[in-house]
């Protein structure tokens, strides 16, 4: 499937696409480039793809530095 980008840089998704990611009016877009092969990766912002994030960072010490960062290192 192809698109054209118009003179306001916007492209269209093809609904049958849209329907396959649940794609909606409103649904945020992540849009991501691969330098080494050229090519634009757009993920949805879906629930779904909110909670397959769960606990995938777990173990990392995030909190503890974003409490230090909050606090200025105290």
């Amino acid at each position: 499937m192809g698109s054209v980008i118009n003179s306001k840089g916007r492209s269209v998704i093809p609904p049958e696409i849209r329907k396959q990611l649940g794609i909606k009016d409103g649904t945020r877009l992540q849009v991501d480039m691969n330098a080494a092969t050229r090519q634009i990766i757009i993920t949805p912002i879906t629930r779904e793809y909110i909670h397959s994030l769960r606990g995938k960072y777990k173990g990392m010490g995030l909190m503890k530095a974003l409490m230090t960062e909050k606090t200025g290192g105290k």
